[in-house]
């Protein structure tokens, strides 16, 4: 029985969703998950970047388990900074209309409990096909076999549980943009591959799967394909909308893992990759902004604050970017910000407002020096922590004229972004000037440092 969509979600006291294939799918006891998790982990590829979206197996752990491993291993640089999962998997067991949501407050593993996204509930719960259906939960194990991966590689995050039914590719892939987030989001489809082949008629079919994946081709994705091809469908229009990547880590099947050759399961693991680099039309939109930012300042003395439901794509993404003004190719003021705490529009009028009129080292940005001025923004990667014991190892980890680094010690910190390399060449004294900058000793090596890269794009460019 479904329960009106609408219903105030703060207001459900303490509810818990209990595990209701532990014992079967997986271990039930503890201590026997844990050390069951914790080999698989360890065993598993370890040589792929941290996401944005993994795509990952739900069988019993003993045909699937090292598929999904292989994917969950890629988490565990960034488990600290994940503090949410969007989870999406197939109904199995009830009929689900479109969207199914959980009314509990929490879900149960042998791990322990994990707590509920409430807003994101609300935020979601008013989306055309969405809907409290408990029902859809009771049993179904396409959501429940990824919670203790999940437990185990990350620190402490909320979940919104989703159960996707007949639901287009279009309306999935509209609720999963509404809580895409930032890098404190992560988000899961539950999925297995070709059902009930034979050994070399699943391999050819999943080898065709996992092609139309890569390629986000997602119409050719029907349920022979993928049990869960409903909320693959809707990451992958995501993907093709926005020119996002997807890396295929592990393919295989039942045959492989744990069962006979005679009736397969297939299954797949994948990594989404979000777009780094704007595209020309993008870098265009950018400027524009970063202009009307400076220009709603000398006339208004306020930064622009752009309409986000009006723009898409990496305009929307969180990203770290910074804004450079120059005159006569002088610095004429710098700001950014180095985290992913805005989405790329916002910070970029944020940025350029600063950098005409806040920047300490200058005065504040005429209007007539606007006209004789370049932009240039600069679009971060994520940044990337380096391990190091003295400058020297620091020092041969970075790549000159391609990484931004940023240091610390003793709470005083400091970047350079990757332009600074056409200034200042010699990597020696790339990183002695940047200890200047932040007040570091220069006989000491930092505490800290972190490397990362740059696309930068400037008025001078596209003059």
């Amino acid at each position: 029985m479904s329960i009106n969509s609408n219903i105030r979600l703060t207001e459900i006291s303490k509810q818990v969703k209990h595990a209701a294939v532990a014992g079967m799918f997986y271990p039930s006891d503890r201590n026997e998950l844990s050390q069951m998790l914790k080999n698989m982990l360890e065993s598993a590829k370890n040589n792929y970047p941290p996401p944005k979206a993994i795509l990952a197996p739900h069988a019993g752990y003993i045909y699937s388990g090292p598929v999904a491993a292989n994917a969950y291993a890629s988490l565990y640089p960034v488990r600290e900074k994940i503090s949410r999962v969007v989870l999406l998997g197939p109904a199995h067991r009830v009929y689900v209309k479109v969207l199914a949501l959980s009314s509990a407050s929490h879900f149960d593993t042998p791990l322990g409990e994990i707590e509920v996204d409430k807003k994101s509930m609300q935020q979601v719960s008013k989306l055309p096909g969405v809907e409290i259906f408990d029902e859809a939960f009771s049993q179904e194990h396409s959501l429940e076999v990824h919670l203790p991966f999940l437990q185990m590689v990350l620190e402490k995050f909320s979940l919104l549980p989703v159960v996707v039914g007949d639901a287009s590719p279009e309306m999935v892939s509209t609720f999963i943009n509404t809580v895409w987030g930032g890098e404190d989001t992560l988000i899961v489809i539950s999925t297995d591959l070709s059902h009930f082949h034979d050994y070399q008629t699943a391999n050819q079919i999943d080898k065709r799967t996992a092609e139309y994946i890569k390629q986000l081709d997602y119409e050719k994705i029907g349920p022979q394909q993928a049990c869960g091809c409903r909320p693959v469908n809707g990451l992958l229009k995501i993907a093709k909308q926005y020119d996002h990547n997807i890396s295929v880590v592990d393919v295989r099947n039942s045959g492989d893992t744990a069962g006979n050759h005679d009736r397969v399961v297939g299954y797949g693991s994948f990594l989404l990759y979000e777009k780094q680099s704007p595209s020309d039309q993008e870098k265009k939109q950018l400027l524009d902004i970063a202009r009307e930012s400076i220009q709603s300042g000398l006339k208004n003395s306020t930064p622009l604050k752009p309409d986000i439901s009006e723009h898409a794509g990496i305009l929307i993404a969180n990203r770290g970017v910074f804004v450079t003004l120059e005159i006569d190719h002088q610095l004429r003021g710098c700001i950014g910000n180095l985290e992913p705490v805005y989405p790329l529009a916002t910070g970029v009028a944020l940025n350029a407002y600063n950098a005409a009129f806040n920047d300490p080292r200058f005065p504040k940005l005429t209007a007539r020096e606007f006209e004789a001025c370049d932009i240039s923004i600069s679009v971060l990667t994520p940044r990337q922590e380096i391990k190091f014991t003295d400058d020297t190892s620091l020092l041969e980890q970075l790549l000159p004229g391609t990484d931004g680094l940023i240091i610390n010690k003793g709470g005083r910190s400091a970047t350079f972004l990757p332009a600074v390399w056409e200034k200042i060449s010699i990597p020696k004294d790339f990183l002695a000037q940047l200890k200047r900058k932040a007040g570091i000793d220069l006989k000491h090596a930092p505490d800290q440092a972190w490397k990362y890269q740059s696309i930068s794009f400037s008025t001078e460019d596209s003059n």
